[in-house]
């Protein structure tokens, strides 16, 4: 079973998360990380559902897949699957210790 790197995108909320320095989060300036082992790597347009450890599972729609040299493995980049992301369900990723927010540089 391959193991890839999911890189997902999620919409803002109306009422933006703060960071530690009290500043809101914009979250198309972030990605979530993690790494996830399934049957097959992902095609581009496929719709892959993704869980965390508190809440229930949710999809998300492949954008990109290419092949990352420093990681050696390739990263599936994706949509979360819904236009809007509800408190709840953010804080269900951002507190997952396997998924990691990385600023996009």
């Amino acid at each position: 079973m391959p193991e890839f790197e999911v890189s997902l995108r999620i919409p803002n909320m109306k009422v933006r998360a703060l960071d530690e320095h009290g500043y809101p989060i914009d979250n198309s300036s972030v990605r979530l990380k993690k790494r996830v082992t399934a049957d097959a790597i992902p095609k581009m347009g496929q719709s892959i559902q993704l869980t965390t450890r508190s809440g229930r599972p949710f999809s998300a729609t492949v954008t990109r897949v290419e092949w990352s040299e420093g990681l050696n493995m390739f990263v599936v980049s994706c949509q979360y699957g819904n236009r809007s992301i509800t408190p709840e369900e953010y804080g269900a990723l951002v507190e997952d210790p396997d998924w990691e927010m990385k600023p996009l540089i």
